[in-house]
């Protein structure tokens, strides 16, 4: 990164955050051509890219410039820094567009249809190689699909348990399938 560009970055961030109005109005001349060129490869057409630039302008002001206060010069360059938030809020920008602009009503119910999934054929292995704690919590993580903590709860056991149950659990299976052992 320049030193003009550390320089300049800081001081200016300091008056514009402040308040100062002529600060904000040297910030928009200074980088108003580099967000513009940030936002354009989001863009899809050059209008869209000047209203994407306004947004970058608005999200930096905004709730007292809440956003350029989290820049860092020691972590990045203004510049580099204004590059990636200008890039990323025209594309979130531009997925608000996309989503607010369909009406689900609109949208044809086999596209939204989820296809069938068909039940996986269930493993065999003794039964004694788990123990009936160890199967019942993997039936509740992979069958139920509960976390840890869910877990934990209802079994009244701790989640760090729960975690070390499965683990051990997961190691017997795979030394039993052979899996995951190298060869010597």
């Amino acid at each position: 990164m320049a030193a003009a560009d550390r320089a300049a970055g800081g001081s200016d961030l300091a008056a514009l955050i402040d308040g100062d109005k002529g600060a904000w109005d040297a910030f928009v001349r200074r980088y108003a051509a580099l967000i513009m060129a940030a936002v354009r490869g989001v863009a899809q057409d050059g209008g869209e890219a000047e209203d994407l630039a306004q947004e970058v302008f608005i999200r930096l002001c905004k709730d007292g410039f809440r956003l350029l206060k989290t820049y860092d010069p020691a972590r990045a360059g203004l510049t580099t820094w204004l590059t990636i938030v200008a890039r990323s809020t025209a594309r979130d920008a531009l997925r608000r567009r996309r989503i607010q602009g369909v009406n689900i009503d609109d949208v044809p119910e086999a596209v939204l249809a989820v296809p069938a999934v068909e039940p996986v054929d269930r493993l065999s292995y003794p039964p004694e190689l788990l123990s009936p704690r160890q199967r019942e919590i993997l039936v509740l993580i992979y069958d139920r699909d509960m976390d840890v903590a869910e877990i934990a709860l209802q079994l009244h056991i701790d989640a760090q348990t729960v975690r070390s149950m499965h683990h051990k659990a997961m190691l017997k299976l795979r030394a039993y399938f052979g899996v995951g052992e190298k060869p010597n």
